[in-house]
């Protein structure tokens, strides 16, 4: 397994029977450590995926499904161990690496009208599809990246107010320190006498 890349289920597209696809699999407790480690989660506890695939016109396929999985994480607020849920739909289309720049082309055409804008396609690499990679990547976008427990409420740190810390607190001391010299005593003769 590649710590860098753990959860790899490869679907060859010339091996996609004409009828479709369909192919249901779960990462192991090994695949789930190393994800959980990539992500900077506490632990993944369950990770499946479940893909249809059909075969379309010009050598891409399309693409349905879902990712689900239990990730613990840390409430940013109490910092305790808490566990979310990730459930995602997917709908992609995948296409031939020549064939991206035009399709893509027609996505940037269909956001300047009113139709409903299509994601552009996916390459398939080396006539490949990588299941486990794609699992992974909708698996990361979905973390929350700021976890909190559902009762958690963040209060800042009350302060005691310093007396000394008054804004004006400088502007008093300069006014003690600029006293008239009249008013200062003399500590060598402090009744203010004159010396005989």
């Amino acid at each position: 397994m590649n710590p860098a890349d753990p959860w790899r289920v490869p679907v060859v597209v010339a091996q996609i029977p004409d009828t479709g696809l369909h192919r249901a699999f779960e990462a192991g407790e090994a695949t789930r450590a190393a994800m959980a480690d990539l992500a900077g989660l506490r632990e993944i506890m369950s990770a499946s995926a479940s893909f249809d695939l059909k075969l379309k016109s010009g050598g891409r396929v399309h693409l349905t499904g879902e990712v689900r999985a239990r990730v613990g994480q840390t409430c940013v607020v109490t910092l305790d161990a808490i566990e979310n849920e990730i459930d995602e739909v997917i709908d992609l289309m995948f296409a031939p690496p020549e064939q991206i720049p035009s399709l893509s082309a027609l996505t940037d055409e269909a956001a300047n009208g009113d139709e409903e804008i299509p994601d552009p396609p996916e390459p398939i690499v080396n006539g490949v599809i990588d299941l486990g990679r794609l699992a992974t990547d909708v698996l990361f976008l979905a973390i929350d990246p700021y976890p909190r427990r559902h009762d958690a409420v963040f209060e800042p740190p009350v302060e005691a107010i310093d007396p000394s810390d008054h804004p004006f607190a400088a502007l008093k001391a300069l006014q003690a320190d600029d006293a008239p010299a009249s008013a200062k005593k003399d500590p060598k003769n402090p009744g203010g006498g004159k010396g005989r």
